[in-house]
């Protein structure tokens, strides 16, 4: 949280975290945007994504949560943007979320947020507290474990790659936490915040198609 934050210094962090057979981690596979919704989508008018365009999107549901990823998040607020030295954007979130592993349980995550616009990622860094854009002293909740995520845009311009992992801190490896995700990748849509934008942005409607 001090003045020698950088983007390499918390994808560093990341990575390590990443490594340590402690925690329990899950990247979903690369999703080809455009493809999934040829394949997976009837689309009214038609769209097509740039990778300009997903990046746009996930800049924007960084900073507001609440909008893109509301089947988790049900309130969220940011604050304290600014660039550092290396040209990140960094800011601070905090949001209530649904567990994990029991969506009946709902509790606070504080994340520290780097935006690296050249390579296009995102590291959201689960924090146990720090304070408001007042000063004031937030703590997380304490349902579940803090956890770490990368957001990243890849690929063309005819077919961005939607990246995506987490790795949550848990003193031992539990499977229970990976099972959400590999239920969204036996399922096969586009990740929610993404059907979101692209209807929000493009006023079309996506209707997923029978399995």
């Amino acid at each position: 949280m001090g003045s020698d934050v950088s983007f390499k210094a918390v994808a560093d962090e990341f990575e390590a975290a990443w490594n340590d057979p402690r925690h329990s981690r899950f990247e979903l596979p690369a999703i080809a945007v455009n493809s999934k919704l040829r394949e997976k989508y009837t689309v009214a008018p038609s769209v097509r994504m740039s990778r300009a365009k997903l990046w746009d999107m996930e800049r924007q549901k960084a900073w507001d949560p609440a909008s893109f990823i509301p089947y988790v998040v049900s309130t969220g607020k940011s604050w304290g943007r600014h660039t550092l030295k290396d040209g990140t954007d960094r800011f601070f979130r905090s949001s209530e979320q649904v567990g994990w592993i029991d969506p009946n349980v709902r509790g606070t995550v504080l994340e520290e947020v780097l935006i690296d616009n050249d390579t296009q990622r995102i590291f959201f860094m689960g924090r146990a507290a720090f304070p408001d854009a007042a000063g004031q002293l937030l703590k997380a909740g304490d349902f579940q474990p803090l956890f770490h995520v990368e957001h990243a845009a890849a690929g063309d311009d005819n077919d961005p790659l939607n990246l995506w992992r987490i790795v949550v801190l848990t003193e031992t490896y539990d499977e229970r936490y990976t099972e959400p995700f590999k239920d969204m990748v036996r399922q096969g849509w586009l990740p929610g915040f993404v059907e979101i934008y692209i209807e929000r942005e493009f006023n079309c409607k996506l209707t997923r198609k029978a399995a």
